[in-house]
């Protein structure tokens, strides 16, 4: 680049018409070759240069990137061949031919397929043989024939069985982890009036919204389902390696596509419980709310979080108010903190988060435009200035700001009126903003108490958010439910100082037979 931002800020109408013809040229190839270079910096990505793919956002693909190249290449060929070729010399089979090579509808041999096992693909069993720690024998306590209640001495034939591997936490005489391999065993229970009962691990009923099962009938255990879940979510781990870690660590063989399962299992588990928090947090008197970009296969959607003092809830939708609509409930009367975003403009008891506002007009400050700079400095001296008296009243006596601000608030109103016409569009687009949302913006200086900031939204999304951008986003619906769910539950039961591992396992265990979720336990007092 040969021209510096201090060259840059001198270059208004005024100079450019001072100039000569020639002295207007030599500025124009200048400014174009910057442009050039300009344009190849933004060009660059993971596909094209030494850039990490972290540094893509979520939407962005390499297979885009490469799409288009083909489809230039295809039409360049063809275009070739059409100027090569006479009209008589491509026959109805040649055009056949070329159409079938260059239609983007029909899809290749090398098509890239879906991850994991693909149908028809031969299965293989479980190689891995552990000692068995202990055998538990299920036998019928009741005779389901004539109703009374057999005897543990009672004749008992096993017919099926299976492994379950857990791992139990530390006690008085064992420290760490401990994996423990159980041998379940099912089967006929004889009573005295001749009527064999017969058990069986229990088998939740089907649900349309999972193609995934909630069973007694599983290889991993409890403790060790939230065990995975803890490297997936809190670790941030994918399933490779959570796979190399259980190998390495506890000794555990588990197939990818089995913590897969197990991940997707306690997703639906904890599903039920996704009412109790959408109520809880609707039930707060101030609730903070944000959205981030978010991608599900080839998809772009939004994360969505409402976060209240100790509930959070997590969303994966489209970025409307349909979307927000579903989690924040009508009955709702407390506070909302959010940013700029039109959809939440419908709720009146609205707050704005003076950060973005801030960082907004500190940008426009050191812009090279002099009717950016010009309002971006007088915006930044106007929330620097109410920031220090809402501060001062928090910490001093009490004082009518709105009062005593009202003819600042009135030129501040006049200079917005002003600029939201500005040829400049980001200063046009931040005048407009405070005109939109005049009331929600300044509402904080009738209620100087109330926080000025969205941070604790964008704080609950930032784990988040580093997930994303290691795996990319989701694959399909379902992963995107179980994501936001899980989620949920975890930084819910941590605003609550409850250890999430622990209730996340108890909730598996209880559905895996049939009953209800045990609701989220309330906040232990400090």
């Amino acid at each position: 680049m040969t021209l510096s931002k201090h060259d840059l800020a001198q270059f208004d109408d005024a100079y450019v018409d001072s100039l000569s013809d020639a002295e207007r040229h030599k500025l124009c190839c200048r400014l174009r070759d910057d442009l050039i270079e300009a344009h190849d910096r933004l060009n660059q990505n993971s596909s094209n240069s030494s850039r990490p793919p972290s540094s893509q956002p979520p939407w962005f693909s390499p297979s885009d990137a490469a799409e288009d190249e083909v489809e230039d290449k295809q039409t360049g060929e063809v275009e070739e061949l059409l100027k090569n070729e006479s009209d008589d010399s491509l026959t109805c089979d040649g055009l056949s031919e070329l159409e079938e090579q260059t239609s983007p509808d029909k899809p290749s041999n090398d098509q890239k397929r879906k991850a994991g096992k693909q149908k028809g693909a031969q299965g293989y069993g479980r190689t891995q043989q552990l000692p068995v720690t202990e055998t538990k024998i299920h036998r019928a306590s009741i005779c389901s024939g004539c109703s009374e209640k057999l005897d543990e001495d009672a004749d008992f034939v096993a017919r099926f069985g299976h492994y379950v591997l857990d791992i139990e936490k530390k006690s008085e005489t064992c420290f760490g982890l401990q994996v423990t391999n159980t041998k379940h065993l099912y089967g006929d229970a004889s009573c005295q009036c001749g009527h064999v009962t017969r058990t069986k691990p229990y088998r939740c009923p089907k649900e349309s919204d999972w193609n995934v099962e909630l069973t007694q009938w599983h290889l991993v255990g409890p403790l060790l389902m939230a065990l995975i879940c803890c490297l997936d979510k809190r670790f941030r781990m994918s399933r490779r390696r959570i796979k190399e870690f259980l190998d390495d660590w506890l000794g555990i063989e588990l197939a990818v596509g089995t913590i897969n399962q197990c991940i997707h299992e306690m997703g639906r588990a904890v599903a039920p419980l996704e009412t109790q928090l959408i109520e809880e947090v609707s039930q707060s008197g101030f609730m903070h709310a944000d959205e981030t970009s978010w991608k599900e296969r080839n998809q772009p959607l939004w994360l969505w979080v409402l976060s209240s003092i100790t509930t959070t809830v997590y969303v994966i939708g489209k970025r409307d108010i349909t979307t927000l609509e579903k989690i924040l409930a009508k009955s709702f009367s407390g506070w909302l903190m959010t940013d700029g975003y039109g959809a939440y403009r419908w709720y009146k008891k609205r707050l704005r988060c003076w950060a973005h506002l801030k960082r907004k007009a500190q940008g426009l400050s050191e812009s090279l435009n002099k009717e950016a700079r010009s309002f971006g400095k007088k915006t930044l001296n106007v929330l620097i200035t109410l920031i220090k008296a809402i501060h001062r009243v928090r910490e001093g006596p009490k004082e009518n700001l709105v009062l005593k601000y009202q003819e600042l608030l009135d030129e501040f109103r006049v200079l917005c009126e002003l600029f939201r016409g500005a040829s400049h569009e980001k200063t046009r687009k931040l005048a407009r903003e405070f005109l939109n949302d005049w009331d929600a913006i300044f509402r904080i200086l009738t209620h100087p108490h109330l926080p000025l900031t969205n941070n604790e939204a964008e704080r609950a999304l930032r784990h988040w958010v580093i997930s994303r951008r290691i795996c990319y986003g989701t694959q399909n619906s379902q992963g995107s439910r179980v994501f936001a769910l899980l989620a949920s539950l975890i930084d819910t039961c941590r605003k609550r100082t409850i250890s999430p591992w622990d209730y996340l396992a108890t909730v598996i265990h209880e559905r895996r037979r049939g009953h209800e979720a045990p609701p989220i336990p309330a906040p232990i007092p400090a």
